[in-house]
């Protein structure tokens, strides 16, 4: 190896990534045929060679890497147990990702030249290419010039969606946030709009983070427009990720819904409309976020909402910062909504942070003088009691609006002839002794007023 050094070093990436695709196509292969591990024991007793054919490949790799300058690196390897975990087939493309990330740091020349010939190989593989290859290429993925092999690669991850292998998706869904921040690649990105799209329902929400990256990413064209079909499209699963429980999707998904508004084609009235309508009271409590950066997105997306709707109204009040003016005028606008906004109020009464609840306590009280009597609404006072006796530790004005709705639901139920439950007459406040209760409101503010008016 000494004399052949140069030779060896100049042909080094090549030689690794034919070590791993040996090894991860070996491992396949022992796994299910019984003849293959047949002809290696044969092997073994003749030349006297490690236990099984993927043992020798990672015997020769690391005898590579050694050459190559890695030797503190691999007892760092051998402390992690990579080598075991690469040749066992269920946690081999942990293995192969984890290797990738520490050759980056210490063999970075060399990075460029295995990601570009591994991209070789790689789109040549028809349909999908093997987990543990992908995931060692996805973390070299940085390494690569993607102005020239951006396109090459973004061919590669576009192969892999959709897929039921979570793995999978995971490794190609963090390429495509790589890609993503090349310009030149968002026009082809944009072409995954449907697998994209399709991703803002995954539960997990890591997978939508990065969905929401790539998303925001691509969509930074300053000469794109977007259909208002394709907004719609996009549009929609976007709310519910508002009351995400991670606070960056929560952000991400809310700075995305504002893009999409800006840049939808101008119309007199688009499909969007209404999916903005109904994002101005939840934009509204998220607000009073704990979490200034969720806080800060949403006043700038309803501020968005507001100018996209023309309601020049609602944005004065919000540029001079009048937010429960803001609540006000919108829900005395459209009476008729009043058990919509009281329904879409009612989850935020069980947030852990208290501005939030103080916010929907206030939407509560204001969309609660609205209320006509119809059988909707009824339903939803009695579940805004029953949600608003469940706080152990209830504010001056949620006892107010406990006070308020009881009289107003019994009110309403007897001149609509509807059934008021019996509890409404037992008006119990869970406050413990010695608890004080929070000061949400001082007296006179306009959701106590309004409160009290029922």
């Amino acid at each position: 190896m000494s004399e052949w050094h140069f030779a060896i070093l100049l042909h080094s990436p090549q030689l690794f990534v034919a070590l791993l695709l040996q090894i991860v196509t070996i491992t396949e292969q022992t796994a299910e045929d019984a003849e293959t591990r047949s002809f290696w024991r044969a092997c073994q007793e003749e030349h006297g060679l490690p236990g099984n054919p993927s043992s020798f490949a990672a015997q020769t790799m690391k005898a590579l890497l050694s050459t190559l300058g890695f030797d503190k690196k691999l007892m760092a390897l051998e402390d992690k147990r990579v080598w075991q975990k690469l040749l066992c087939a269920d946690t081999q493309h942990y293995a192969a990702a984890l290797l990738a990330r520490e050759m980056r740091r210490a063999l970075a020349p060399l990075c460029p030249f295995m990601a570009s010939h591994l991209l070789g190989l790689l789109i040549g593989k028809q349909p999908r290419c093997p987990l543990p290859a992908l995931a060692f290429f996805v973390e070299l993925l940085p390494c690569l010039d993607l102005s020239k092999d951006g396109p090459r690669a973004l061919l590669v991850l576009s192969r892999q969606l959709p897929s039921e292998c979570r793995d999978r998706l995971r490794l190609a869904l963090r390429g495509l946030v790589v890609l993503s921040k090349e310009p030149s690649l968002g026009r082809g990105i944009r072409g995954l709009y449907p697998h994209l799209v399709q991703q803002l329902a995954d539960p997990d929400a890591e997978m939508v983070g990065m969905t929401l990256c790539v998303l925001t990413c691509v969509l930074q064209d300053k000469d794109l427009v977007l259909p208002s079909v394709t907004a719609l499209k996009l549009a929609e699963p976007l709310l519910p990720h508002f009351e995400n429980d991670n606070s960056h999707v929560q952000r991400l998904s809310i700075e995305l819904f504002c893009m999409v508004m800006d840049l939808v084609v101008e119309e007199e009235e688009t499909p969007l409309t209404t999916i903005v309508s109904q994002s101005l009271l939840p934009l509204f409590l998220r607000c009073h976020d704990e979490n200034p950066h969720v806080a800060k997105a949403s006043g700038e997306a309803l501020l968005c909402a507001a100018r996209f709707l023309k309601r020049r109204d609602l944005e004065e009040l919000l540029m001079k910062k009048q937010r429960m003016k803001f609540a006000e005028r919108l829900l005395l606008q459209d009476e008729s909504r009043a058990a919509e906004h009281l329904r879409w109020a009612l989850p935020y009464l069980q947030s852990p942070q208290r501005p939030v609840r103080r916010a929907a306590v206030r939407i509560m009280g204001l969309a609660g003088v609205l209320v006509t009597g119809q059988k909707e609404e009824l339903q939803v006072l009695t579940e805004a009691l029953q949600a608003l006796r469940g706080d152990e530790r209830p504010s001056c004005m949620s006892i107010v609006l406990q006070l308020a709705f009881e009289r107003r639901s019994a009110g309403l139920g007897s001149s609509a002839g509807s059934d008021v439950p019996a509890s409404f007459g037992d008006c119990q406040f869970p406050v413990k002794m010695g608890a004080p209760a929070e000061q949400d409101e001082p007296a006179g503010a306009p959701g106590t007023a309004l409160a009290a008016q029922s």
